[in-house]
């Protein structure tokens, strides 16, 4: 199909309100293609973005953005936002080093209102902008919120709503309604919506309603005039309203429409066909979240206390695995990182076995109820933290480099950073065998590195490391899989002097290796890929500096303190000196070789 090239014209929402009916539905054809071409090389976020082409157009053409507020929840479902808003053509570079956000970002442009990699925060913000304008008396700006991907069924979201509903305000929360997160929708208020769509008892009130919220629709979030025309209407109303709009993930290719999950962010794939490209798995290690997922279904069959949880990525984390084998022993609770956490502790309290698995920074939003509900009472959940460390092209908003640092402080709980899939392995078989207490278990996203993984499990002493091998004046201490980077190094003659150490706990450090280490040697280096502040080194330097050790000099390695950018993960992994040449330069260093 021959499509009329509106989209090389469009800079800013004023263009699209020069366009007819017709030619903004031209315009939709045209920016799904535009969208499937980059991202069918580029990689990215596809379904979603796909889904609500006609709703970002619709949006853009009746309100007068970006003086009128406009926040995308989850913010995976922008693309087409920002292609419309003067970035058409650096979208090219979205998600690469120095290049464009793949989510919105108040720097980036003007009409990026609010930043929104996380899910449910869109309610909240656009509320408070909304009494901010109701204080300056701008009582004619609207507000918009568009909440989609399973993101309505987050606790935050409800907070927001509970409050908006009294208010005054003007705000417009549009209800993007696709049955989809990255999973399919779980839940009782999926089933509500889902009663919506098919028509209601006249007796019952609608739940939005009940929250003071003037509701309209279901409306066909895929026909242009419709919710042009609704838009415009709504546009009058004062006080806040819930627009109800029907989408499809992943519309306008049909691989993407009949698989959401995979199509969400899919790699490479043909543009004309659909189909994915993938990389040859042919003796590749597995990925540790498959280790996770499969470790975890192996336990579980003998083990009939292990139960599993995750705050709405049974995909993504694995648990889909226990989740087709034991239905009745494995949760997906929806976006809900703090209910999933205080789930875990009430199942702790009656004897089961919960392993929690949250993405690190997912985690972060449910740090009261690891501290209240599980490490005050001192409960043995197991959490099992995916996505740690760098992530790549998602950037700030999902690199997993707090939680060494969020965790270090709280009492009770144990840190392990397995260096390989077999120490993963038998962390989570040490777990389950009873620990007097929570323990937290960080490992990257990503493939491992030995494909021989599905050795026969090991009780793992919580506190030990393990001396990969021994050496003299230079002493590395690694957690987590950088140990394999440091490893290979070691193996290089230059560097065969180096000793090297597995400490696998942050937290208990291991005394005994720190005091030989301390004793043996008079240079130390740390390795973490986390955050330094509050880390993994700044535990050893503590101990140091508690322990009077004055002989030894430590250099630590790890992230500063900032937010890291995006890109691909080797990239970023260079330009932090965690790469081995980077690593390479710090021991020569600290040996005082010169580099060159």
């Amino acid at each position: 199909m021959v499509r009329k090239k509106n989209l090389e014209n469009i800079n800013n929402s004023g263009d699209l309100k020069k366009l007819s009916l017709d030619e903004l539905i031209d315009l939709s054809g045209e920016l799904r293609d535009f969208i499937i071409d980059i991202v069918s090389v580029k990689k990215g976020h596809l379904g979603a973005s796909l889904g609500v082409v006609e709703l970002t157009i619709a949006l853009h053409f009746v309100f007068d953005t970006p003086d009128d507020i406009l926040i995308w929840d989850v913010g995976h479902q922008a693309y087409p936002h920002k292609i419309l808003t003067g970035r058409r053509d650096s979208f090219h570079t979205n998600r690469e080093l120095g290049g464009i956000s793949g989510f919105p970002k108040i720097e980036e442009s003007p009409y990026d209102a609010f930043g929104t990699g996380h899910s449910s925060t869109s309610i909240s913000a656009a509320l408070g902008m909304a009494i901010a304008s109701r204080l300056d008396g701008n009582l004619q700006r609207n507000h918009i919120a568009v909440i989609g991907d399973a993101s309505i069924a987050s606790g935050m979201a409800f907070e927001g709503l509970n409050h908006a509903g009294v208010t005054k305000s003007n705000l417009l929360i549009i209800l993007n309604d696709n049955e989809m997160g990255i999973d399919p929708n779980v839940g009782a208020l999926k089933n509500y919506l889902t009663s919506v769509k098919k028509g209601m008892d006249a007796h019952q009130k609608n739940i939005f309603e009940a929250l003071d919220f003037s509701y309209s629709g279901p409306v066909d979030g895929h026909d242009m005039q419709s919710l042009i025309e609704e838009l415009d209407r709504l546009k009058s109303v004062s006080g806040p309203k819930l627009l109800h709009v029907i989408t499809t993930k992943g519309k306008g290719l049909s691989k993407a429409e009949k698989d959401q999950i995979t199509y969400h962010a899919p790699g490479l794939f043909d543009k004309e066909s659909g189909e994915l490209i993938l990389e040859s798995e042919m003796e590749m290690p597995p990925k540790f979240q498959d280790v996770f997922g499969l470790t975890l279904v192996e336990l579980a069959e003998v083990n009939k206390d292990i139960v599993g949880i995750t705050p709405a990525m049974p995909t993504g984390s694995s648990l889909k695995f226990m989740i087709e084998k034991f239905p009745n022993r494995a949760f997906d609770v929806g976006i809900a990182e703090q209910h999933a956490v205080t789930l875990a502790a009430g199942l702790a309290t009656q004897g089961k076995i919960p392993f929690c698995t949250v993405y690190s920074t997912f985690l972060q939003r449910a740090y009261d109820q690891i501290i209240h509900d599980v490490a005050l009472q001192n409960l043995p959940v197991v959490f099992c933290i995916d996505r740690a460390g760098l992530v790549g092209e998602d950037g700030p908003t999902h690199h997993g480099v707090f939680d060494i640092s969020f965790l270090n402080c709280i009492p009770n709980i144990f840190i392990c950073c397995p260096m390989d899939e077999m120490e993963l392995r038998n962390i989570m078989y040490t777990a389950q065998k009873g620990l007097n207490g929570p323990v937290a278990i960080r490992y990257p996203r990503g493939r491992g590195t030995h494909t021989d993984w599905t050795n026969s499990f090991e009780l793992i002493t919580i506190g030990k490391g393990r001396i990969i091998k021994e050496g003299k004046n230079l002493a590395i201490l690694t957690v987590g899989p950088v140990g394999e980077i440091v490893r290979e190094i070691c193996l290089e003659s230059e560097f065969d002097s180096l000793g090297h150490y597995d400490m696998r706990f942050v937290k208990p450090l291991d005394h005994e290796i720190l005091e030989e280490v301390f004793s043996e040697y008079q240079k130390v280096i740390t390795i973490e890929e986390g955050v330094l502040s509050g880390g993994f080194g700044s535990s050893v330097l503590s101990y140091k500096n508690e322990n009077r050790i004055n002989d030894v000099l430590i250099e630590t390695l790890g992230f500063p303190d900032e937010f890291l950018q995006h890109g691909n993960v080797s990239e970023l992994y260079k330009i932090y000196g965690l790469d081995k040449d980077g690593i390479k330069r710090s021991i020569r260093k600290l040996q005082n070789i010169d580099n060159n």
